[in-house]
């Protein structure tokens, strides 16, 4: 039977152990005016929230959809961890680059959980592993000057955990670092974790000769086409093992099914494909992190199928979506059906990718609550700033995205883009529902049109608010095809008021 983690039901039930953290293990960074007077907010808010007994409710009553954003802002929290340090050294690991120290973590790890938990410790150097995987109340610190180096052998990742696959649930390859049912878990650090990704491993497995297949090389067509047919036929998931011969690329960091996860000050380069990849988890913080890695499908954040999740000051640099928000694919999405809810976004910059901010395409358990703030996004090579991609083989819903005070200096090609046409398109039997979309206050420079809003002549996209909105200069007209309930409200593009 395949694995869902090493040592994957340790920790269950230990009490949650908070202490004042180390200062020279991760002191949070001093916080500026704008993140001060929101945890301000974010305090009373949740103040309300447990008077008015339920964490679930609004925090406050209808009318102001972004008391919701402080809301999560408040209750998503850093998680503590005892002070106590566990050096990878003391379990044997050397940091040549060379020296296998998969055991060395694993020890460290599995000792300093024992013990109620702390911080694993990698110093300054060069430290070849396998995958790491975490137990709970353990935070993996990586220091200025440590560059943890993943193993580009496919065995090393083996035996197969549960995990998912472009949006279905298989057995397969670990991720880089993964955790299975764990809480109070970070990776934290000013270091580099870089998983040796290139034109000769793990890319050129998507099959694309831009990544370095050639004809006669391995791909992952066949088995991710064999895993797609499964899930539609139903087969158990236990029965869905592939790994050895399937050839289909693991996911950098995946908590699946964790609660109070903190990803924070990492660098992130050479992914095999998605980077930061929280699935079925809760109170999930990513803030502070680069990612820059430019390979096949290496989308730099994608919750899936998470809730309370806040994404802050961050910069993505990818081959793909910078943050895609997910919650499944197909039959697939609509068997396990739990939606992505309650994400907040705010402080990051957007450079190449796909998309800036895009919710898809595996998005059939549904999208809600999600919120975008004092965003960058500039770059020739970003294709969309805001993304929303899905048809009538996905299905599920988007409803309740609110985006404001973002910064959009250049885009490849439109700046919001709502496509029932992506891939499969109509005629399917899973038409998406789509509505509930409020951006303000947007400045950008270029792009090659501001809208491109597709739906369906049977299911329209319904209830778009843009506000305050320059879409600054654009070269080509705007697409709106079955929109209903669009409303603009001072929204200019190439210098005069835009009516559609």
């Amino acid at each position: 039977m395949p694995s869902k983690g090493n040592d994957a039901n340790e920790g269950k039930g230990l009490p949650i152990h908070l202490s004042t953290d180390r200062g020279d293990l991760h002191m949070p960074s001093q916080p500026s005016r704008r993140t001060f007077l929101r945890s301000i907010g974010a305090m009373g808010l949740a103040a309300y929230a447990l008077q008015s007994g339920s964490a679930a409710a609004s925090p406050l009553p209808p009318g102001n959809p972004w008391a919701r954003a402080e809301y999560i802002s408040g209750k998503v929290r850093r998680p503590h961890f005892l002070d106590r340090s566990y050096d990878i050294r003391q379990f044997g690991a050397v940091g040549d680059g060379v020296t296998n120290c998969t055991e060395a973590f694993k020890r460290a790890i599995q000792t300093c959980h024992a013990a109620g938990g702390g911080h694993v410790v990698v110093p300054a150097g060069r430290w070849l592993t396998g995958p790491i995987h975490l137990l709970s109340n353990v935070d993996l610190h990586v220091t200025a000057d440590a560059v943890v180096l993943f193993s580009r052998r496919p065995a090393d990742y083996l035996p197969a955990v549960l995990t998912r696959f472009e949006g279905v649930e298989l057995y397969n390859y670990s991720p880089l670092i993964y955790a299975y049912e764990q809480e109070n878990i970070a990776v934290t650090g000013s270091g580099v974790l870089d998983g040796q990704a290139d034109m000769e491993n793990w890319w050129p497995w998507c099959g694309a000769a831009k990544f370095g297949w050639k004809p006669g090389d391995p791909r992952q067509t066949e088995a991710r086409n064999a895993l797609f047919a499964q899930a539609e036929q139903g087969v158990p998931v236990e029965q869905r093992v592939f790994g050895d011969g399937g050839y289909l690329r693991p996911s950098f960091v995946e908590p699946y099914r964790c609660r109070n996860v903190l990803i924070e000050g990492i660098t992130i380069v050479g992914s095999p494909m998605w980077e930061i990849h929280p699935v079925l988890s809760e109170n999930v913080l990513v803030q502070g992190v680069t990612v820059n890695s430019h390979g096949p499908n290496n989308d730099g954040c994608n919750p899936e199928s998470s809730r309370m999740v806040v994404i802050r000051d961050c910069t993505f640099d990818t081959g793909d979506d910078c943050i895609a928000i997910k919650s499944g694919r197909n039959a697939d999405g609509r068997r396990v059906n739990v939606p992505s809810e309650d994400i907040l976004i705010e402080g990051c910059t957007m450079r190449d990718g796909h998309g800036g901010v895009t919710i898809g395409s595996e998005m059939s358990g549904g999208a809600r609550n999600v919120f975008v703030r004092d965003c960058e996004m500039s770059s020739p090579n970003l294709n969309i700033a805001l993304r929303f991609k899905t048809n009538s083989v996905r299905g599920g819903f988007i409803e309740a995205f609110h985006a404001r005070d973002l910064t959009i200096g250049e885009v490849g090609g439109s700046v919001i883009d709502i496509n029932f046409f992506y891939e499969e398109g109509a005629g399917h039997g899973f038409n998406p529902i789509v509505g509930d979309i409020d951006v303000r206050n947007v400045i950008v420079g270029s792009a090659t049109r501001a809208l491109n809003l597709r739906g369906y002549a049977d299911d329209h996209i319904r209830g778009i608010t843009l506000t305050d909105i320059d879409f600054g200069a654009t070269s080509q007209p705007n697409v709106v095809e079955y929109v209903d309930d669009l409303v603009l409200k001072n929204v200019r593009q190439n210098g005069v008021e835009l009516v559609i």
